[in-house]
This record gives structure tokens, C-alpha cells and sequence, in this order.
């Protein structure tokens, strides 16, 4: 039986959000290097992720979210299965194991298996107790249950071997942003942000955008200039080459700025390097359509007061979630509570 208690476990994730913001030599060495095993995960994109999580642990929010939180007096084993798509993103889901004192079980990605544990090991020497918590498998085995990230396909895999445990098993998730035509030019800058971190990656990361009718797609294209250097990165470059030929061939309708193809479509889920778009009339009847599609979005960006059953963020800060932002919208303390 563990002796953790929340203080304790605070202040670990205190001293770890402070590490973040002003990571050692050593981590540093870490996520410079990661970039030769995954050209994704560029030391910018790694600093980015460190910043948002660092600011996703601040004490005022810890403190509120451990109060929802009692720790387990006896830790079952759960096994999770992480993404890969952006740096780090398995965090929360280890945080959310570890802060009800179960077992984490570790299937990492190949695409991003070293920084996690980096992070880790530093939580873990600021205390030692969790080392007793958290362990990295190849194949999971004798768990009591599971949490899975996946694609729509691999969703399928995972419910037919995981299916009789307790489960979240997750799926393909987009993001979307809703513009009223009135955005100030900096809300327009900073939903650049939403859409370019981490190169779209991402399933916090905005992948189309609604519009009303008769928009001037102008007042969005001019805001977003200062992402442009995003060309530069030779695998989002590809993409956009590899799309761009593809319209051109087709002969589709898309607009182009040099850095990203923007092209009419009722989809969510946009190739990378495009951003889909729609129009819309009536409050009431993008409120509709987000509503049906619900299952398909992770969050909406928009200042609108839409009345929708998803998270909704202010325009820049869709990679920026709270503690209690679980994905899909599954609270994941209270799934561990069942088990």
C-alpha cells in the first residue's frame, strides 16, 4: 500500500511544471535529439508541448482537480496504450493513473518513446515513491484495465482484444473553429496556433473552420502570414506538395497561400497541409451540425456563445488544455474510480 498523499503528489508535479518551463542540460540533450528519430518533433514543437503542460500544472488547478481525486488503497493495474501524433501526448493519461495511485503499464509509441520516460524519470526523483507506479511493457499482460489511443482502424483491434476489461478506447478525433466574420486580427494570429502547432498533428489541432456566408477568406488568410516558415519543414512540405498536385490534377476548387490549400468541404478531417472550410447562415444551424458530428470532434475553437455539448476554447489555445480536459470527453479519473 502506498503512503502518497495529495500534498505530496502536488508538490512532485509542482517542482515537475517548474522543470518543464526550465528543463536540465540533460533533458534538453533529450528532446534536441529526438528530432533524428522523429523529424516531427522538432526542438520547437518539444518546447511547445513542455510549455503547455507546464501550464497545464500550475498549483491553483492541481490543487481543484485533487480534490475530485482519492487515492486508491489498492492500486490495480492499468494498461495504456499511447499515441504517438504530437510530443508528450500521452501524459495525461499516465498523470490520471498515478494520481489515483494505480499501476501505470506503458505501451509506448515508437514515434515518441523516449521523452515520456525522460519526463518521467524526473517526476520520479522528485518522488521517489512513484517509481513503484509506473513501468514500460512491449506486450500488456495481466492488467485490470485499459486505456487505448488509436486510429478509427486500429479502435477496432483494440476492442476485439480489450473489449472484456474495463476500457476507454479512443478513435480519430479533429477539431474545428467557428468565425463570426467580426475576429480581431490577433484572435485571427492566434488561431494560427490552433492550426499550425505541432504541424496539425494533433486531435486538439483545428482541421476545418466554419465561416458565414459570403466570408472574405482574405481577412483570415492575412492574420496567419507569420506561420509561412512552416514550409520550410521538409515533411510538412512534402504534404503540401503531394495535396497541392492532387487538386491540381482534379481540377478542385482550393485556395492557396503558399504554406497551406484551403478548400470547401463538408469533412472534418482534412489531409495535412489543407484546412477545410464551410459556410454557414444561422447560429442555430452550425450549433446543429456540430452537435450530430459530435462524436467526431475533440474540441471547438470559437468566442461565439454556441450551445453545443463540446469543450469550447478561446481562439490560440486549443493545445492548451486543462487538467480536467479529457479527451473525447471521457472523464478519465472517473473511469479509474470503476475499476
Amino acid at each position: 500500500m502506498s503512503s502518497l498523499t495529495k500534498g505530496r503528489l502536488i508538490i512532485a508535479l509542482q517542482k515537475l511544471s517548474e522543470f518543464m518551463a526550465k528543463p536540465s542540460d540533460e533533458f534538453k540533450n533529450v528532446a534536441e535529439s529526438i528530432q533524428h528519430h522523429n523529424a516531427w518533433f522538432t526542438p520547437t514543437e518539444v518546447n511547445k508541448a513542455l510549455a503547455s503542460l507546464s501550464k497545464m500544472l500550475n498549483t491553483a488547478d492541481l490543487e481543484a482537480w485533487f480534490e475530485q481525486i482519492n487515492i486508491n488503497p489498492t492500486p490495480k493495474k492499468v494498461g495504456l496504450i499511447l499515441a504517438g501524433n504530437i510530443p508528450l501526448v500521452g501524459f495525461h493519461d499516465v498523470l490520471c493513473v498515478l494520481a489515483i495511485g494505480n499501476i501505470a503499464m506503458i505501451k509506448m509509441s515508437s514515434a515518441d518513446d523516449k521523452l515520456l520516460p525522460a519526463l518521467l524519470k524526473q517526476l520520479v526523483i522528485f518522488e521517489p515513491e512513484l517509481a513503484t507506479q509506473i513501468s514500460y511493457v512491449e506486450r500488456l499482460k495481466d492488467f485490470d484495465a485499459i486505456i487505448a489511443t488509436g486510429s478509427n482502424n486500429t479502435s477496432r483491434y483494440f476492442d476485439y482484444y480489450f473489449g472484456k476489461v474495463p476500457n476507454i478506447i479512443r478513435k480519430n478525433r479533429n477539431s474545428v473553429a467557428v468565425l463570426s466574420g467580426h475576429e480581431t486580427t490577433a484572435e485571427l494570429e492566434n488561431l494560427g496556433h490552433d492550426i499550425f502547432d505541432y504541424f496539425g498533428l494533433g486531435c486538439r489541432n483545428v482541421s476545418k473552420i466554419y465561416v458565414p456566408e459570403n466570408y472574405d477568406m482574405k481577412n483570415f488568410f492575412e492574420p496567419i502570414e507569420q506561420y509561412q516558415k512552416i514550409i520550410d519543414h521538409f515533411k510538412y512540405n512534402n504534404n503540401y506538395d503531394y495535396n497541392k498536385s492532387i487538386y491540381l490534377v482534379n481540377s478542385a476548387k482550393h485556395l492557396d497561400n503558399g504554406f497551406i490549400l484551403v478548400k470547401e468541404d463538408k469533412n472534418f478531417v482534412s489531409p495535412l497541409a489543407v484546412l477545410f472550410y464551410e459556410e454557414y447562415k444561422t447560429i442555430a444551424e452550425i450549433e446543429a451540425k456540430l452537435n450530430e458530428q459530435d462524436e467526431q470532434i475533440q474540441c471547438v475553437v470559437a468566442t461565439l456563445p454556441l450551445k453545443i455539448n463540446k469543450e469550447k476554447v478561446g481562439f490560440g489555445d486549443s493545445q492548451n488544455p486543462k487538467l480536467w480536459d479529457y479527451a473525447d470527453n471521457i472523464n478519465t479519473i472517473d473511469f479509474l474510480k470503476t475499476i
